[in-house]
């Protein structure tokens, strides 16, 4: 495995997962969006993963005209690696998805490894009312749908991937898409150095617990041996208590809102920067690792650089 003395924070800042009604503080204007990723960027954070909403309901979208002002927002103010999603909305085609790729020509993009059922609808019941009438709909669909990622859309989204000199992170919510993964990369469409991102706690996925994150990072040593670098996402509580133990293993953490609205018990984080603050306080004090700067980032994953992108 691959690893840098200090350790990489990303902030996942908004995402498609939560809604208005389940946080207060979740970003959704453009300029909601960029101002917490920029604040996250001073926290720690040198990745910042991007999703965008409806800037009047909330609600998640792939608009290119949204990813292209909060992407130039955030880099004009720092920088920060700005990373955005290829997996984008549940309302989205995969051709819609992609589309951010050649848009953006960015020096990162998250790209998804297997398609899975990937369940919202369980969030329904801790609710009674919604503040927007699409949120009780775009949750309870999450029972019937799949989230789609065929070995032709992975082939597809790689081909533009390496068109544009943009490395992609391999979101792997379980131990099948690690083989897959090693499938595409054993054909020459991923290109060491692989960086993976394990994804736990989405149900219709992996579990988020030691023993899963322990699974996935053994899986990954025996397909990739020293060729790959790994994050980790803990899903809700466990965001936390999963990116502790990445850290100790020599691996990286993923926090923010996408994945967590917690602080800790009960108590909703109130930016993306207030988790990413907490993120690089638990590393330091159990590990002794600081945060990597952008270029650091940018060396170790082999990364084209801000001014080759097309923010």
């Amino acid at each position: 495995m691959r690893s840098l003395d200090e350790v990489i924070i990303s902030c996942a800042v908004t995402g498609a997962i939560h809604t208005p009604t389940m946080s207060p503080h979740l970003p959704i204007t453009p300029a909601e969006i960029a101002d917490d990723a920029i604040a996250a960027a001073e926290a720690g954070a040198s990745i910042i993963h991007i999703h965008v909403r409806d800037p009047d309901t909330g609600e998640p979208v792939g608009d290119l005209s949204l990813f292209r002002e909060v992407a130039g927002r955030i880099s004009d103010a720092c920088d920060a690696i700005v990373q955005p999603t290829t997996g984008g909305a549940l309302t989205q085609s995969f051709e819609d998805r992609i589309r951010v790729v050649p848009e953006l020509s960015p020096e990162m993009a998250s790209c998804n490894m297997g398609s899975i059922n990937f369940g919202l609808y369980q969030l329904v019941d801790r609710y009674d009312e919604f503040e927007y009438d699409w949120e009780r709909p775009y949750l309870e669909r999450t029972r019937g749908h799949i989230f789609p990622n065929t070995f032709e859309d992975l082939e597809g989204v790689l081909e533009s991937f390496a068109e544009h000199g943009t490395r992609p992170e391999l979101e792997c919510y379980d131990v099948g898409h690690l083989y897959n993964a090693k499938s595409l990369y054993d054909r020459g469409l991923i290109e060491a150095p692989v960086h993976i991102q394990f994804v736990l706690g989405i149900h219709g996925g992996i579990g988020a617990d030691p023993e899963t994150l322990t699974i996935m990072h053994r899986v990954a040593e025996k397909l990739f041996g020293d060729a790959f670098s790994f994050s980790v996402i803990g899903a809700g509580r466990m965001q936390f208590p999963l990116g502790t133990q990445a850290a100790t293993m020599g691996g990286n953490v993923r926090v923010g809102l996408e994945d967590n609205l917690y602080l800790g018990p009960g108590e909703l984080a109130e930016s993306n920067a207030d988790l990413v603050k907490k993120g690089v306080r638990l590393v330091q004090e159990q590990t002794g690792r600081t945060p990597a700067t952008p270029d650091q980032v940018r060396e170790f994953l082999d990364l084209k650089g801000k001014d080759a992108t097309d923010i």
